[in-house]
């Protein structure tokens, strides 16, 4: 499988620049990960800045792809299951695999519709450049999960 991170606006540098490097770079030993920066909308009404940042999305999606959208409203897995699922796809052929992470307004219903997957980190919400430290994580631990490394002592 290959994995597709798309990204609303750049990341910032420090911790998070520091964090999701890492965790990329350990997915890349095994899974080819792209990362996808999309431009965010910039200043404006936070409404139509979710509309603009949403619709940039849904264009960067590939015909085919599977699509996993990050969203406080979404399904809540263990690590395992969220490992679990994504060797489901793997068995079941899928190829192209989209990680969504929006902006700091988060993502309009279009976007969540076209998902495979709406899921949540936690219940609370996180600032969406946190988000992607803790899903590269999450995604490290799901592959060495899969792999059966000694990574998740879960």
């Amino acid at each position: 499988m290959r994995y597709r991170l798309i990204l609303v606006g750049r990341t910032e540098r420090g911790f998070v620049a520091e964090g999701l490097v890492h965790y990329l770079a350990r997915i890349r030993r095994t899974v080819p990960v792209e990362e996808v920066v999309l431009p965010d909308a910039g200043r404006g009404e936070p409404g139509w800045q979710q509309r603009t940042e949403s619709d940039r999305i849904l264009a960067a999606l590939k015909p085919g792809e599977k699509v996993v959208v990050l969203d406080e409203r979404g399904k809540l897995l263990t690590s395992p299951a969220f490992a679990a699922q994504l060797g489901s796809w793997r068995d079941q052929g899928v190829r192209d695999l989209a990680f969504i992470i929006g902006g700091a307004y988060g993502l309009t219903d279009a976007v969540r519709h076209r998902a495979d997957l709406v899921l949540s980190l936690s219940p609370m919400v996180f600032p969406h450049q946190l988000v992607r430290v803790l899903f590269a994580e999450q995604l490290y631990r799901a592959e060495a999960i899969l792999k059966g490394t000694g990574y998740h002592h879960g």
